[in-house]
């Protein structure tokens, strides 16, 4: 199918009204033409995690903690394949895929990258195709060992998810970034690598001072997926149009109350929103 009705069969399921002409361009071939101008109407999803497993699994720094699951409805989800760390994957992300499969939800998927530990280099070191003969190689490596672990968890539950985002934020314990920039992009850059190698496009989470403080001033222009953190929906709409923070197209923006995280499509999403959300059906 080609990418316009792939966006409009998204944005139908999605209920989103988008304003064309100006905002999207003109008409693909196969579009039948655009419809009357209207002031776009954002839609707002979920994305949910190992904090909404049932209480107690999970690593000893990242227990789970119950919050609640979607209601009924909800139009899209983003499904975290991680327990907050690299190498630590998401305890109930079974049951999570199988919950948004009978929402028929549409569903994309993220996954949090850290910087190794001493022993996760040691181990995924030499794990990848670079030369591990120098920490740099390494350390790309443990990025590769990342995302295929990810990918792996993903086709094992049955996560036919088109993309995945990057979650570039602060973790600690057990996995710090370095104070390295030039260090922390490439693991970043091993990962995103291997994301690519698997046939997946590639977003990314986070905000302008995290991305400023892990990664330095790198521009990868990759579509991003912004949070304007604990605040309100009309802050996280308004993310759509500022805090860009690597040169890439807003997508979605996040914003959260101490139980949920709440995303909003951004307006001007284009065809590019198609090629993330895959619908999950049983």
């Amino acid at each position: 199918m080609g990418d316009s009705y792939l966006l409009r069969a998204l944005n139908s399921a999605l209920g989103v009204v988008l304003a064309v002409s100006a905002q999207v361009g003109a008409a693909a071939p196969s579009d039948p033409g655009p419809a009357p101008e209207r002031r776009a109407r954002p839609v707002a999803g979920r994305d949910i995690s190992w904090p909404n497993c049932p209480k107690g699994l999970g690593i000893p720094s990242r227990r789970t903690q119950g919050k609640p699951m979607p209601p009924p409805g909800v139009p899209f989800v983003v499904l975290g394949l991680t327990n907050g760390t690299a190498f630590h994957p998401n305890p109930c992300l079974t049951e999570q895929v199988g919950f948004a499969r009978a929402l028929r939800a549409w569903a994309s998927a993220y996954a949090v990258v850290t910087y190794p530990t001493r022993q996760q280099l040691q181990v995924y070191g030499a794990a990848g195709p670079r030369r591990h003969t120098h920490r740099a190689g390494r350390l790309w490596n443990t990025g590769w060992a990342q995302a295929r672990q990810n990918v792996a968890a993903m086709r094992e539950v049955g996560l036919d998810s088109p993309a995945v985002w990057i979650d570039v934020e602060p973790v600690s314990p057990p996995s710090p970034w370095s104070g390295n920039r030039r260090a922390n992009r490439t693991v970043f850059e091993g990962a995103l690598a291997y994301y690519r190698s698997a046939g997946l496009r590639v977003g990314v989470y986070s905000t302008q001072r995290m991305w400023r403080d892990i990664m330095g001033p790198v521009r990868y222009r990759l579509p991003e997926w912004r949070t304007a953190g604990m605040t309100s929906r009309r802050a996280a709409l308004r993310m759509c149009s500022t805090h860009r923070y690597q040169g890439g197209r807003p997508l979605l923006t996040q914003w959260y109350t101490p139980d949920i995280d709440l995303n909003l499509v951004c307006p001007r999403a284009s065809g590019v929103l198609a090629r993330y959300f895959a619908r999950l059906t049983g």
